[in-house]
This record gives C-alpha cells, structure tokens and sequence, in this order.
C-alpha cells in the first residue's frame, strides 16, 4: 500500500547508509522490522522474574525415552 510520509532527509539519508539496503524503501522497512522486534524483546523481558522455577525437575530425565 503506498503510504507518503514526510522523513527528515539527513535521518532517512543515515538510516540508509547504516542499513546496508539496496533503495531506501528498504532501509525504511529494516528500520521498522527492528524497531519492532526490538519492543517485542523489551517485552519479554518485563517477564523475567514472574514465573515460579521447579527446583526439582529433571531436564535430563525429562528428555530420555522410556
């Protein structure tokens, strides 16, 4: 979907030397599927600490067949 969006030239003109990408379209997606990803990593990490650990299982006894 075309969308027409007003960036500051000199921010989109490093974003796309950093990148790596061939066209800065593709500097522009790279950038947001990082941002992204890097939210949903802070995200989880909000969860460090909230789950209760079984000092009793056995990962190793867990894995073998019986």
């Amino acid at each position: 979907m075309p969308t027409k969006l007003s960036i500051d030239p000199d921010l989109l003109d490093r974003a796309f030397a950093l990148s790596g990408e061939g066209t800065r379209e593709a500097a522009v997606r790279r950038a947001l599927e990082e941002f992204i990803a890097r939210r949903e990593r802070e995200g989880l990490h909000g969860l460090l600490g909230t789950l209760e650990w079984d000092d009793s299982f056995d990962l190793k006894r867990a894995r073998t067949r019986d």
